[in-house]
């Protein structure tokens, strides 16, 4: 099937968040302006997921109290073996309305106020906001930069996990915002550190659909089975298929006791469940929609390619990391002299072109820009040519 990925769908005054934010930051932007923030879709859905919703409405489904049906967690489980070789039992399966809900119950469940949460910055910036808002102690294990590749450094993130009060680490594999696909082995040595000390790792996951051509993502779970016992490993149909507005994530703990007491603290929280649309979209996306998905992720690699010749010709100081997962394209600025807060004065309001500024991510990312390119290519090339051009001006070459 031929799927379309060259029509905008404009979202202005409809709610989207990524679209307000943008007409918020810059209130005389034109109609024909895009954002490149916000990890959702200005593109059309897979069409099987929206026959799939059509089908439910219009054949009497009711929008009553959900839960996951024998066929839903069935797709789930097919899912995660075909797609990334991981057997699961679907028992192993807990619902959420989303990932970031989940990391605060694990947080709550596995740890007291006061203790120490391990990240690896540059990261998702809620995963920030969840340490702190539960009371507990951030606990830095910065990323290494080398030759634009990163790499863990794992002496320091031994030293943290040894610590008596360090209870739980947040891995995000793939690493959002860097793009980039943790080896077997680096995730080996993780986990054998979370083992070693007790910690409770909690693996994001929610880009792991999102693999370019010739890059592998390794399951957490896959790469150290032994971490199975103390492993919590985030999953949601929302990244890979654009319906994060369903609200539905599949966060999956294989070991028993844990699985109970993640439970227990998310009920203590009250009604959080999943609405019955989110699983008839996860659902069919996990049986109809693998070819929409797959076709998504040569889109991608393609503008990636586009991005990647675009400034190597028209701004060569710019560092276009690889990017090996998700849509999340990771840019370096550093090299052009220019202050992080006078890159993003000139982009919102003189190019207009909007990104998540790298400081976001924590002060590692200062200087650089996450940029979402799973657009049309057209949008993409317009989006660089606008920043482009303010950047030649401020430096004096245009």
């Amino acid at each position: 099937m031929s799927y379309d990925f060259s029509t905008l769908v404009c979202r202005t005054n409809s709610g989207s968040k990524k679209w307000d934010l943008m007409a918020t930051s810059c209130p005389n932007v034109t109609a024909d302006v895009a954002p490149f923030s916000v990890a959702d879709l200005d593109i059309p859905h897979a069409p099987e997921i929206v026959s799939a919703l059509t089908e439910f409405l219009t054949s009497g489904g009711i929008l009553g109290y959900a839960q996951p049906s024998a066929a839903y967690l069935d797709a789930v489980a097919s899912w995660m073996l075909r797609r990334h070789g991981w057997t699961i039992d679907p028992s192993w399966v807990c619902m959420t309305p989303g990932i970031v809900p989940a990391i605060y119950t694990a947080i709550r469940a596995f740890s007291e106020p006061g203790d120490a949460v391990i990240i690896s910055t540059p990261v998702y910036y809620p995963f920030f906001e969840a340490i702190e808002r539960t009371g507990r102690t951030l606990a830095r294990n910065p990323l290494i930069l080398e030759n634009g590749h990163y790499r863990y450094d794992f002496e320091q993130l031994e030293e943290l996990a040894s610590r008596p009060d360090t209870k739980v680490m947040l891995l995000c594999s793939p690493h959002n915002p860097i793009g980039q696909a943790w080896s077997r082995d680096d995730l080996h040595r993780i986990a054998d550190i979370c083992l070693s000390h007790g910690v409770v790792l909690v693996s994001d996951e929610i880009h792991f659909d999102l693999v370019m051509p010739g890059t592998t993502h390794t399951v957490t779970a896959l790469a150290h089975p032994e971490i199975s016992r103390q492993l919590i490993v985030c999953t949601a149909p929302s990244k890979s298929f654009n319906i994060a507005g369903l609200a539905t994530s599949n966060i999956i703990i294989p070991d028993v006791n844990m699985r109970h007491r993640f439970r227990q603290e998310h009920a203590a929280q009250g009604e959080t469940a999943v609405n019955t649309l989110g699983y008839v979209a996860c659902q069919a996306a996990y049986e109809r929609a693998e070819g929409w998905l797959d076709a998504l992720i040569e889109h991608v690699q393609h503008n990636h390619e586009v991005l990647r010749d675009f400034l190597a010709e028209r701004m060569p100081e710019i560092v276009v990391h690889k990017l090996e997962a998700s849509y999340l394209q990771w840019l370096d600025l550093r090299a052009l002299g220019i202050a992080p807060e006078r890159l993003e004065e000139l982009f919102t309001q003189e190019a207009h072109v909007f990104f998540d500024e790298g400081y976001i991510f924590g002060e590692e990312g200062a200087g650089f820009e996450r940029m979402n390119i799973a657009c049309p290519t057209e949008t993409l090339l317009a989006g660089l040519e606008r920043m482009v051009a303010v950047l030649e001006r401020e430096l004096g070459r245009a």
